[in-house]
């Protein structure tokens, strides 16, 4: 497994051993000794207690409640070699932070990695030299806006993209206010309003100095100051005959076909060997991918063309694939505040671009693509996983999951239309699973999403996806998305119950647990649902064109019914409610090809809906639509 950005990180030289706070310790003294060496450190070096707080929480990315220190300092040496052994040199060059914050602070590199306090003390350090530096005032009190183009000279982040994303993300954490998890404990400090201005101007002025822009006549399509590399996916023909070639299609869109989705993923490998596997022509190839340690974005085709990610080709034909650099199963440590938000810049620049609506139902994980037939439901992809902060992401799209929402309070009841909304922190449930990239012992862990059960208990058992599990139950392993609702998503309550609520999921009722204290779901104020009008109604992996649409009857392609049947009277959340009708045909290499590289447009209609973790297609007239 290559190197995680939280494990270069703790890749300390002479101190790498003690990498925790004394274990033996109470949590809660922990933090209460983190709330007085915040104090300490901020009265020492004149340094805001909110910059502190939100610089420790961003500089390493969420690691802090398993190092058991306020945050984790980079020492360039020892991180550089473990880096390069993992990225083969690609990536930038580590900032020596540890170095410096014991140069500064006075203190033994030894106090620094083991003890709050001192840990602190450093980080402090760093900040009020890094102001002094950049001509900046120090003071307890003054202005945390002030602070941030400063603190982003000693994130630890080499490259100005990076920079850039820290500066973001400070700036955020001082508005929304900072928690420092420390243990099982936490260290508050409240938010605030943030003037951007002078960060913005001084993020400007390194801007001018280091931007290399995108030549116009390059291929990539991308907003020009993320950066974005052009590593190009070969389209090639491999063999003697006319359908042997790699390692995608190619296409028109968004005239024919059109776009209208972007489907997140997960590499499985490092950035190094996705670059190498996108370049394969006996692979297969995505639009872009991300990397974790920075954010660093490579472009693989031209966005008129078709790559072969989704796992289903009429996704695959209308959707954009970007690929992140991690594993699913320990998300965490991959899914970077960096990659977060070049990600997300790059997925609001397409959106825009090319018209795509801002919602889970347009912007959605693999995991919740549908497969074409019932045999494929068991192996469709399941990344990026539970890990994936989809409100988080959202939040950096502009668009926050809950917009459009109210608090659903006492006021649910059948019929109504909810949005998944528990949190991603603070929503804890048990997922087990093992790989050569992690373990999960169950231990109640912060995700993306809430389980369904067959009745109002939380002994009962898990819903079953009868796609899923045909002939088995339903688990809590990682990869079993069959009774999970993920966050952003839509659904009708189906039936109400003290803290519970039932939804229709699969042609089921799938209870949640959604109490006063902890509701997870939200009201959707004017949502476009389906009614089932007769049971037994059919389910669909793919929007394909009906037999007439094709000129050759040997060329008609079908997808068939799922295994899922909906039953009168059930509700589903419609996406969209003209999903395009077609069937974009590519089976040879060569463009000119008679018959080929053609998109066949049929006349049924159908809702793209909410079925259950995945999407799927109902045909319109099997429905009344309630607007």
């Amino acid at each position: 497994m290559p190197i995680s950005r939280r494990h270069f990180l703790l890749a300390l030289s002479s101190a790498a051993a003690v990498s925790t706070l004394n274990a033996s310790r109470p949590p809660a003294a922990v933090a209460a000794e983190v709330s007085a060496g915040l104090e300490a450190a901020a009265a020492d070096h004149q340094v805001p207690i909110s910059v502190i707080a939100a610089f420790c929480v961003l500089n390493h990315d969420g690691s802090n409640s398993q190092s058991g220190l306020p945050t984790t300092l980079v020492d360039g040496s020892s991180a550089r070699q473990a880096r390069d052994a993992a990225y083969g040199g690609s990536a930038p060059a580590p900032v020596d932070q540890l170095g410096e914050a014991v140069r500064l602070s006075g203190r033994p590199a030894q106090e620094v990695v083991s003890d709050p306090a001192a840990n602190l003390q450093a980080a402090a350090a760093l900040l009020a030299d890094a102001q002094r530096q950049s001509g900046g005032s120090l003071g307890r009190d003054t202005d945390p806006a002030d602070w941030i183009a400063a603190a982003t000279l000693v994130s630890g982040r080499p490259s100005l993209d990076a920079q850039t994303s820290f500066a973001d993300g400070l700036r955020e954490r001082l508005e929304q206010g900072t928690t420092l998890k420390v243990g099982r404990d936490v260290v508050r400090q409240p938010g605030r309003s943030v003037d951007r201005t002078g960060s913005d101007r001084a993020l400007r002025r390194r801007r001018d100095r280091w931007h290399h822009a995108v030549p116009s006549s390059s291929p990539v399509d991308a907003p020009r100051d993320l950066g974005v590399e052009w590593v190009e996916a070969p389209y090639l023909q491999t063999g003697a005959g006319a359908g042997d070639y790699g390692n995608h299609d190619l296409g028109d869109r968004p005239r024919s076909p059109s776009l209208d989705m972007v489907v997140i993923h997960d590499t499985e490998c490092s950035y190094d060997q996705a670059m190498n596997l996108v370049q394969d022509p006996n692979y297969l190839a995505w639009n872009y991918t991300v990397r974790s340690s920075d954010g660093k974005i490579a472009q693989h085709l031209r966005t008129k063309d078709i790559g072969w990610h989704a796992g289903n080709w009429y996704v695959n034909t209308h959707a954009v694939g970007v690929e992140h650099e991690g594993y699913a199963i320990s998300g965490t440590e991959w899914y970077t505040d960096a990659m977060y938000r070049r990600s997300a810049r790059l997925v609001a620049y397409l959106c825009e671009k090319y018209r795509i609506p801002v919602d889970r139902g347009h912007i959605l994980g693999h995991d919740q693509v549908p497969a074409l037939k019932t045999e494929g439901i068991r192996g469709m992809h399941w990344d990026p996983g539970p890990f994936w902060d989809w409100e988080r992401y959202f939040r950096l799209l502009g668009r926050p999951l809950d917009r459009g929402t109210t608090p659903a309070g006492r006021r649910l009841r059948p019929g109504s239309t909810v949005r998944i909304l528990p949190g991603f922190a603070e929503n804890l449930q048990v997922i087990t699973g093992s790989s050569a990239q992690g373990t999960l012992d169950g231990s109640p862990t912060s995700c993306n999403f809430v389980p369904l059960r067959t009745a109002p208990d939380d002994n009962a058992p898990l819903l079953v996806d009868v796609g899923q599990h045909p002939n088995d139950t339903p688990t809590t392993d990682v990869a079993d998305v069959g009774a999970r609702a993920s966050a952003g998503t839509d659904y009708v309550v189906a039936d109400v119950r003290d803290d519970w609520i039932a939804v229709w999921y699969l042609g089921a009722r799938g209870w949640l647990r959604n109490s006063a204290r902890r509701p997870v779901v939200r009201v959707v104020s004017r949502p476009t649902v389906a009614e089932i009008r007769h049971d037994d109604t059919a389910v669909f992996g793919a929007a394909y064109p009906e037999a007439s649409a094709f000129t050759n009857a040997a060329d008609v392609v079908e997808a068939p019914p799922l295994v899922y049947r909906l039953g009168r009277g059930q509700r589903y959340v419609v996406v969209d409610d003209r999903p395009a009708t077609d069937y974009y045909r590519a089976q040879t290499f060569d463009p000119d090809t008679p018959g080929d590289h053609v998109d066949i447009v049929g006349r049924t209609q159908y809702l793209l809906v909410y079925l259950g973790h995945r999407l799927a297609f109902i045909k319109r007239d099997d429905v009344r639509l309630h607007r």
